[in-house]
């Protein structure tokens, strides 16, 4: 970002903000096409006539945005892969099939090989 002219880091963060906007939205059951539009106009038209004054801060917004939406996709990739897990009953851990365990098979030992040590 810090190459970008700042019409460009403008636009970068208003998809930022209508992303936010999106998602905030439709969680509070209040997203509509037409506020969306709206709040898109609005956004872009302020960052753009302020794009030069406010480039290092759409700078730093762009960066924590950034940083705030791969965290949450990661936890929300790591989540999925849980529940996937979870409902087919895979573990992961477990998926090769090893010949030996650490495990002693009670069958195969002799009574004359047990030794009580005290």
């Amino acid at each position: 970002m810090n190459f970008s002219s700042p019409r460009i880091k403008a636009l970068a963060v208003t998809a930022g903000f209508t992303f936010w906007f999106f998602i905030i939205s439709s969680s509070l059951g209040l997203f509509s096409i037409e506020l969306l539009g709206i709040f898109l106009v609005i956004v872009v038209g302020i960052t753009q006539i302020f794009a030069i004054k406010l480039s290092s801060g759409l700078d730093i917004f762009a960066k924590i945005n950034t940083k705030i939406f791969l965290g949450l996709m990661f936890i929300f990739v790591i989540s999925i892969y849980g529940m996937v897990f979870k409902l087919l009953k895979i573990d992961p851990l477990r998926l090769k099939k090893q010949s030996s365990t650490y495990w002693l098979d009670t069958d195969k030992i002799k009574q004359s090989t047990i030794f009580k040590e005290y």
